[in-house]
């Protein structure tokens, strides 16, 4: 008896017995772990998956994303144009044109057809106050950046831009506004080949750009009333492919909106330095923001 419990003693304390319980007790803690973190991954994607649920075209990623296949920025574009015979070469997304000292400018799409005609399409920017110097600009930067040193004016080529907005901007109620040019004490009407559209979502007039507009609205995937575009926003909504790059895409809004608030907080900090008396120069470089864009708050408070 005294030989079985010696024994049995033995087997309790003995090393290689509690070495096996540690390794099975770690791994039940790695199992935990792994299915925790896997839960979490889960979850995490489906938090993505709800948020591209709720994803429209006028969110400028989104359309951006949309728009870089070339058919269904094709389809897009006959709509606007009321041209269904336009082919479409080439489709750029977030294009940025940069300038070392003016005001650069990333443009949501810019597309050519095989007449070398520019079709520019921007959504319009929530933060914005002024939307017709905004197009201003953005016409500007395209035309500079489409004509090289030493050509001729003559070689400017046709351009469109359509400004989309969520609202009835101009309070007309229309869907569309189109820029006409004229001179004022003859009335004549003349074209310089640029071409300005306000179109909002808005307005619902009943017209083929109105019914665009409303798909823009909601971008529903299973809703395949829009050729070529509904595809891709199925795809990108649905399908496994799509969904991995708008898992990506997501990230990079989430990113901007950090961004977002960062330039909100400098604002209202270079704001209330104003209120001290400090110039904008100081501010500018208090808040690590150029100095023209510190001006423009500040007088945006005025």
């Amino acid at each position: 008896m005294l030989e079985y419990d010696c024994i049995e003693s033995s087997r309790r304390k003995s090393p290689y017995m509690k070495d096996k319980k540690n390794k099975k007790k770690n791994s039940r803690k790695v199992c935990t772990t792994h299915v925790a973190a896997e839960v979490g991954r889960l979850a995490e994607r489906e938090r993505r998956l709800k948020d591209l649920e709720q994803l429209t075209l006028l969110s400028d990623v989104f359309m951006s994303v949309a728009l870089s296949d070339l058919k269904a920025c094709q389809h897009v574009v006959r709509i606007l144009t009321g041209n269904p015979e336009i082919m479409l070469v080439s489709v750029k997304t977030q294009y940025v044109i940069s300038k070392v000292i003016s005001h650069g400018a990333r443009l949501d799409v810019l597309a050519e057809d095989t007449d070398k005609t520019l079709y520019h399409l921007e959504i319009e920017g929530s933060d914005v106050a002024d939307h017709a110097r905004r197009t201003r600009l953005y016409g500007a930067l395209t035309d500079g950046e489409s004509l090289r040193k030493g050509k001729d004016y003559g070689e400017l080529p046709e351009r469109y831009l359509f400004y989309i907005s969520r609202k009835d901007i101009w309070k007309g109620g229309s869907t569309v506004y189109e820029e006409e040019k004229r001179f004022r004490q003859t009335g004549q009407v003349y074209t310089d080949g640029a071409h300005l559209i306000y179109v909002n979502a808005e307005v619902d007039d009943g017209s083929r750009i109105a019914k665009l507009m409303q798909y823009f609205r909601t971008a529903d995937p299973f809703d395949d009333s829009e050729g070529e575009l509904s595809k891709r926003v199925r795809f990108l909504k649905t399908e496994e492919g799509g969904i991995e790059i708008m898992c990506e895409i997501m990230e990079r809004i989430k990113e901007e909106g950090k961004q977002s608030g960062r330039l909100e907080s400098s604002r209202k900090t270079a704001c209330n330095l104003d209120k001290m008396g400090m110039p904008p120069e100081t501010i500018a470089r208090a808040v690590e923001e150029d100095v023209a864009v510190v001006k423009r708050w500040l007088e945006a408070k005025k």
